[in-house]
């Protein structure tokens, strides 16, 4: 008869093996984002040799010389991968990352599963910001690297979320239903104004501008304008975290938090208006780019189960190798042109949610 004493240490090598292969299962994506990289700045309309992508970021970050000499002192090769494509994959990675960690902390602050990082109208006031730039031709500033359109697209955005954070937190206190009906209220409202502004605006290169940036692109990337993007990604990544065991809670309702003295709602605030400046200046810098924020988490959650300690580390790296691969597939799919990103990750993620949705055995919240 076993003691209980054979119990726990049965309980202890299971959570240990759980915690191995969880460690193996992040190595091994981190290491299929390394190739990740070194493979997506290789392709395009110049092919490159993966082993020249390599030796020339090699060079560039430690000084290290492999390779032929020949073919990585190329200034042409070395400008296509190093000031053109890196920047770009880089911004993917974070785009990436960012969108899928603020889709999961979406997911468990309103306890819904079909939450993304745009249901607070995010999207609707960047479109409405970077329509009235755009279309009222509020002139062509930049200011620390960041352009005018995105300037409004972000105030659009950050408006947009203080608006929805106003409307569910009057009268009684804010929860997860009156968060996604704001923030259809405000949608809507966004994209009739946005509308608007285009039917009384005559300026047909303006609306092709206008919807090439709501479809998403990543082409603006330079050196000198994702570092702020990179910065903010990292800080939040790093925050949310840390924040594992607070988001279990939140799986588990207010009522079970109540008792073990945690205020939900003050969290609740707390992660709203982080993931609503972070959403904002994404969606300000490359557009919007559906589905990552809600298939991303998915099928995080559907590998490692619904422990936040293990999915969002899970779903950031998820999410940055998919957005390379969108990357690279928005820009070799049609010859001598490039699609919009966000035309990618919809053809991809709408009919792989739907699988994921009719799978047989998965809900959200499974352990």
């Amino acid at each position: 008869m076993l003691n209980v004493k054979d119990i726990l240490n049965a309980s202890y090598e299971k959570n240990q093996k759980i915690k191995k292969s969880f460690n193996l299962f992040i190595l091994g994506l981190i290491i299929l984002l390394f190739i990740s990289v070194i493979l997506s700045v290789s392709f395009g309309s110049l092919r490159i040799k993966p082993s020249v992508s390599y030796s020339i970021i090699l060079n560039e970050l430690f000084g290290l010389s492999l390779g032929d000499a020949a073919e990585v002192s190329n200034i042409s090769t070395y400008n296509v991968i190093w000031l053109i494509r890196m920047p770009r994959v880089l911004l993917a990675i974070v785009v990436g990352a960012g969108l899928a960690v603020c889709g999961t902390i979406m997911q468990a602050t309103v306890q819904n599963p079909l939450a993304e990082p745009y249901i607070l109208g995010i999207s609707s006031g960047a479109s409405l910001g970077a329509t009235f730039s755009i279309m009222l031709g509020l002139g062509s500033f930049s200011l620390f690297s960041i352009s005018s359109v995105s300037f409004w697209a972000f105030l659009g955005a950050l408006s947009a979320s203080i608006l929805v954070l106003v409307l569910s937190s009057m009268g009684n206190k804010m929860s997860s239903s009156k968060l996604v009906l704001s923030g259809t209220v405000v949608s809507a409202l966004c994209t009739s104004l946005s509308n608007f502004i285009i039917s009384i605006a005559s300026n047909a290169e303006g609306m092709q501008t206008v919807k090439f940036w709501t479809m998403g692109s990543l082409a603006t990337a330079k050196w000198q304008n994702i570092g702020f993007v990179i910065l903010a990604v990292t800080i939040c990544c790093l925050f949310f975290l840390t924040q594992g065991r607070t988001l279990n809670l939140m799986l588990m309702g207010d009522e079970a938090s109540m008792t073990l003295g945690l205020n939900l709602n003050l969290y609740r605030k707390i992660y709203m208006i982080i993931t609503s400046l972070l959403t904002g200046i994404l969606v300000a810098n490359c557009g919007i780019i559906g589905f990552v924020g809600l298939i991303i988490p998915h099928i995080s959650r559907s590998i490692v189960g619904s422990d936040h300690k293990r999915l969002i580390p899970t779903s950031i790296l998820l999410g940055s190798i998919f957005l390379i691969w969108a990357d690279v597939f928005a820009r070799i799919i049609i010859p001598n042109a490039e699609l919009s990103i966000g035309i990618i990750t919809g053809l991809v993620g709408a009919p792989f949610f739907v699988y994921i949705l009719l799978r047989k055995g998965f809900g959200y919240g499974d352990k």
